[in-house]
């Protein structure tokens, strides 16, 4: 079962993110406080659910949340200010959406938030200096697999995943050769192919590698 919470007595929000290793599509974050009620023995890191259990563990993640939020980071911001950055970006976002100021905040990975709040982007949101100030004053840490050790992160996961994967359900409707309704935009032998065959999208991540050096892309 997971642990609650990182830090007693506190307002704790967590934070994931879905999507950061795909050809295609957005990456997408989510940051939720919990009612510190919430127990859930079947929740767990996204990637140990199935499609199915996440959907169904959506609602009751909603519903039992005091406040959260999703943020999508779309390929052309990607590739203006790579994925690590933008997979940072894309929570920091969700954290100002919050309707109450988290007191702490715990996030999946090895690397601090709030890092490169001053980034310069001519895509998506720029941040003010208030809100730089105000994300720079939450206290926070980051903890390697997080998501599947903390219910607040492994929530936000869901989220991430399950909105993500809608988004990507949405396009799939536009561009069906590539078939993002099964692979999401991951790096499959199916998408591949199709990206030789019919060249990329508006929706692909032009800074990725998005075939293998010895197939020639057709820009």
């Amino acid at each position: 079962m997971l642990s609650k919470c990182y830090k007693q007595k506190v307002l704790e929000c967590g934070t994931d993110e879905a999507g950061r290793g795909c050809l295609a599509g957005p990456v997408t974050a989510a940051a939720i406080i919990l009612n510190p009620d919430f127990e859930n023995n079947i929740l767990n890191d996204s990637k140990q659910l199935s499609e199915k259990k996440r959907f169904q563990l959506r609602p009751d993640i909603e519903n039992q949340a005091l406040t959260f939020a999703v943020t999508h980071i779309y390929n052309e911001e990607i590739d203006e200010i790579n994925i690590l950055n933008a997979s940072m970006k894309a929570m920091q976002e969700c954290i100002l959406k919050l309707s109450q100021k988290p007191e702490h905040l715990i996030v999946d990975g090895n690397r601090p938030i709030f890092r490169k709040l001053e980034i310069q982007n001519t895509y998506g949101k720029i941040f003010t200096r208030e809100e730089i100030e105000y994300l720079k004053d939450i206290p926070n840490q980051s903890i390697i697999k997080g998501d599947g050790k903390y219910l607040s992160i492994a929530a936000a996961s869901v989220l991430a995943k399950t909105y993500r994967d809608e988004f990507m359900d949405k396009i799939h409707e536009e561009y069906p050769m590539y078939n993002w309704k099964k692979n999401k935009g991951y790096p499959t032998k199916e998408h591949r192919e199709a990206i030789a065959q019919y060249g990329p999208s508006p929706y692909h991540r032009k800074s990725f590698r998005l075939l293998p050096e010895q197939l020639e892309l057709p820009l």
